[in-house]
């Protein structure tokens, strides 16, 4: 039989369908896309805002009315808060934000017995890490490595740790193997991920810090590039700078997570951090790793952001010097404290906040690979773009080259000048 996947939301999501992917190859069916006639179509879902709640609906929508007589399975963090909703849509198979082998299972056996099916957990009461196969079944450069799932920290616009309940973190007798399977396979760059990789351990016995399970991954596969996913700021201390600056193969990118540079908004998001302490994060990570990239997420517009900090927001930033941010306006997220906050902001708020946020991050984009000019990097190339071959430094700039096929190939590249949302590069023969 054949499979469709349509994924949105997070690199956790992303990973998630590559080993529903590999569950169904092992099981001797085949893989499509969502423009193929197939016998199923899977949506797996985020719900990370209220826009998010959309895109998920529209898309179900739209498959169901495409594919009329196919099984249309749905799975993710909206059906996990929202089944209700998914349910009227007319989907056969309903799956929450975890399970996934069950969910696969449950899949197969509608396709037999012609009957819907649905199993959606109480998110509160897990507590074990589902192993999951790493690895996609496309040629790609890239692996994702999921090392740990759910959120303890409650921010007040966050659903999310209602949706993958507490913090579950994969042993190392669970990742090592993992790690070195994907290097067997070909990938030249894991990706540490999860919902919240700066939990890692807080459950497992003795409670091991983050940068164990870092340094055992970096130590198993010392050829292959190891990137972390988005981090905590307090995890960035002087200690794992100077523990993580012994791997070579640990790429001196580091997203960690901001979502406003205004202590009092901080303080109305329930995050776990001042402005000083992300600063010294920023300024550790500079120290210890020079060139590196630090690179993260801003909310614009939170219920009762005033003009003047917002602008403080705006003043940070500048000052941390960011290589690359996401901006996002505030999107309501039934559920959430911050839903119920007084000092909500009107869509041209949101708007002409976002503009002038992204403007902001695009000057110092521009700065960081205007720094880099006429300096050397080892880049991973992935993929054609009309007539150039493009790949990423370790630092994740884009680069842009001219000439043969490069895939998955790492090349020394000399970075000469901006060029489009990266840099045109010379390999150093």
């Amino acid at each position: 039989m054949k499979f469709a996947f349509y994924t949105l939301g997070c690199k956790t999501n992303q990973y998630e369908t590559q080993a529903m992917e590999r569950l169904l190859v092992e099981k001797g069916h085949a893989i499509g896309t969502f423009e193929d006639p197939c016998d199923a179509y899977i949506v797996n879902t985020c719900s990370v805002t209220a826009v998010a709640d959309k895109k998920n609906r529209a898309v179900i929508r739209r498959c169901r009315k495409a594919h009329p007589e196919a099984i249309l399975a749905v799975c993710g963090c909206y059906t996990q808060h929202a089944a209700d909703a998914v349910r009227e849509l007319g989907v056969d198979v309903l799956g929450g934000s975890a399970n996934r082998q069950e969910f696969v299972e449950n899949i197969l056996s509608t396709l037999a017995e012609k009957s819907r099916k649905e199993a959606v957990d109480d998110p509160r009461r897990r507590r074990e890490f589902e192993v999951l196969p790493a690895g996609g079944l496309e040629e790609r450069t890239r692996a994702m490595l999921k090392v740990q799932d759910g959120c303890a920290n409650f921010c007040s616009y966050c659903i999310i740790p209602y949706t993958r309940g507490p913090v579950r973190s994969a042993p190392l007798e669970v990742i090592l193997p993992q790690a070195k399977e994907l290097e067997a396979k070909g990938y030249r760059e894991i990706v540490v991920t999860g919902i919240e990789i700066a939990s890692w351990g807080v459950d497992l016995p003795g409670k091991p810090p983050m940068t164990r399970m870092v340094k055992a991954i970096c130590e198993a596969v010392p050829d292959v590039r190891i990137r972390l996913g988005s981090l905590e700021p307090r995890v960035i201390t002087k200690d794992f700078c100077e523990t993580m600056a012994e791997y070579s193969n640990l790429c001196p990118q580091f997203h960690l997570s901001m979502q406003s540079g205004c202590d009092t908004v901080l303080e109305r998001m329930k995050r776990k951090y001042d402005t000083q302490r992300y600063y010294e994060s920023v300024a550790l990570l500079k120290e210890y790793f020079p060139g590196c990239a630090v690179t993260t997420d801003m909310i614009v517009a939170f219920p009762g952001e005033t003009e003047e900090e917002f602008e403080a927001s705006l003043a940070f930033i500048r000052k941390c010097g960011f290589a690359d941010m996401h901006i996002f306006p505030y999107s309501r997220r039934p559920g959430t404290p911050a839903d119920k906050m007084p000092g909500q902001h009107n869509n041209a708020t949101k708007e002409a906040r976002s503009h002038a946020a992204i403007a902001v991050a695009e000057e110092m984009s521009r700065a960081y690979r205007e720094s880099l000019t006429g300096t050397d990097h080892d880049v991973l190339f992935e993929e054609a773009d009309g007539e150039y071959f493009t790949g990423h430094a370790p630092n994740y700039v884009k680069v842009y080259m001219e000439g043969e096929n490069l895939h998955n190939e790492i090349r020394r590249v000399r970075l000469t000048e901006v060029y489009k949302d990266g840099m045109l590069g010379q390999i150093m023969e």
